[in-house]
């Protein structure tokens, strides 16, 4: 007899369970691809446990989605102005979209390169991210004998539309709820892509910097009217019970990128990983070809960085050596608040002067700085006011941005470095501050 209902164990969320629709999915070359991308990329190297995959976090992500969708939708939940803005909330259409959300939650990351977000920014053609890979691949022929299987019947588009969001999705307009749908996936404040991963990475890392209440935080979830201009729209937001659970949120993604993602040694590899794949890739680039882009995983990079650490003829030698044998670059100078009042850019200064010292081949820079800061949801009060996030948190408000700015170089001249920043740091800041005056 056919099983209709499969269970997966999980170290985060206990067994996930899944339909037999949903498990034509996961046994499908596209997901199964991704028993072989690992999470945080060669993160391991600086925390050993950290060698899960990104095949665990999309089935954590489903369930997640799965979730908070019983929540929000709960008519116990609904808030009475939400009735009238989003009508796919009948009865007879909950159901429909409980598939599509949990089948694109599941597909979400289906695009992603090998190890990960490594570099991806420097290593796909303009205008590819793994958004618009994981888009095509849904839509393609790899996935058509999957989609004509379901039961009961999706709409590719829905699935797609769910799984990437309107930024990712220009091909059509999206409707309030599914604009709605697509943020409990993959949306800046209550995602269940980020709530999955950061319990799911901090866990694996060993560190306690990525939990929170989540329970809580989903239980508390709401869909909720919030003023726009003379009109109202739909929006993901929080009863005031749970607002101390999406600033532990919050404070988590920010504790968790500047410990784990952010770590120096962990971004040292990224940059010696990204500079082996530009020479060891055809044209320094990975393949957009949904065909090509199916064939490639960690295990196809991780066997060219040994081979080219054994072999000093092959492409990328030299950065696969320091893989492979530990001989990354060490930290030289990383981010001071003081080093700002000299210089706004202290990084990009020292980068140049450093070059100039050392050789453009010995150094690298190493800058990000995180993009706005505390998203700003609706409220639900106790006395049924619906208010701004902003308002009502002073810890949201405060929110420290993710910011790093680290100069890499050498180890053999690591301990120069460090005598030269010394002696120069300061003057060689102000030198430039006082020429760009």
């Amino acid at each position: 007899m056919v099983k209709s209902s499969h269970e997966i164990r999980d170290p985060i969320h206990g067994f996930i369970r899944l339909d037999s629709s949903e498990r034509l999915v996961l046994d499908s070359e596209p997901f199964q691809r991704l028993r072989h991308i690992h999470q945080l990329a060669l993160s391991y190297l600086v925390y050993p446990g950290a060698t899960h995959r990104r095949f665990e976090h999309s089935l954590g992500v489903m369930e997640l989605a799965g979730r908070v969708f019983d929540v929000v939708t709960h008519p116990d939940n609904v808030h009475e102005k939400i009735k009238d803005l989003i009508p796919e909330l009948r009865e007879h259409e909950v159901g429909y979209w409980r598939n599509v959300l949990r089948i694109a939650a599941l597909c979400h990351d289906i695009g992603h390169l090998p190890f990960s977000h490594a570099a991806e920014k420097d290593l796909l053609p303009d205008g590819w991210k793994h958004e618009r890979l994981t888009k095509e691949l849904i839509l393609s022929d790899h996935m058509k004998p999957i989609w004509d299987k379901v039961n009961p019947p999706v709409r590719i588009e829905h699935i797609a539309k769910l799984a990437v969001g309107p930024k990712y999705f220009r091909e059509a307009p999206f409707t309030d709820w599914e604009a709605i749908l697509s943020e409990i996936i993959v949306g800046d404040a209550f995602g269940v892509d980020r709530i999955d991963y950061l319990l799911r990475d901090s866990h694996h890392a060993g560190v306690a910097y990525g939990k929170f209440d989540h329970y809580r935080l989903i239980d508390t979830l709401r869909i909720l009217p919030r003023e726009a201009g003379d009109s109202q729209e739909p929006a993901l937001g929080v009863e005031e019970g749970g607002l101390h659970a999406a600033e532990a949120l919050l404070l988590a993604r920010y504790f968790m990128y500047t410990q784990v993602y952010f770590h120096r040694i962990r971004r040292s590899y990224d940059i010696h990983l990204k500079d082996f794949l530009v020479e060891w890739l055809p044209d320094g680039k990975f393949p957009t070809s949904l065909d090509e882009h199916l064939k490639t995983t960690d295990n196809e990079i991780m066997a060219g960085i040994r081979a080219a650490a054994r072999d000093s003829s092959l492409p990328g030698h030299d950065h696969a050596r320091r893989i492979v044998c530990r001989e990354h670059f060490r930290v030289a100078y990383e981010r001071n608040p003081g080093d700002i009042k000299l210089h706004p850019e202290p990084g990009r200064v020292l980068y140049a002067a450093a070059q100039e010292k050392f050789g453009k081949q010995n150094i690298r820079w190493d800058k990000y700085v995180q993009e706005g800061g505390a998203p700003d949801f609706p409220v639900l009060c106790g006395d049924k006011r619906i208010s701004s996030s902003l308002i009502m948190s002073d810890a949201l408000t405060n929110l420290p941005v993710v910011a790093v700015d680290y100069l890499f170089i050498s180890p053999a001249k690591h301990k120069e470095a460090e005598i030269w920043l010394k002696e120069n740091r300061e003057a060689t800041l102000r030198q430039f501050a006082a020429g760009e005056d």
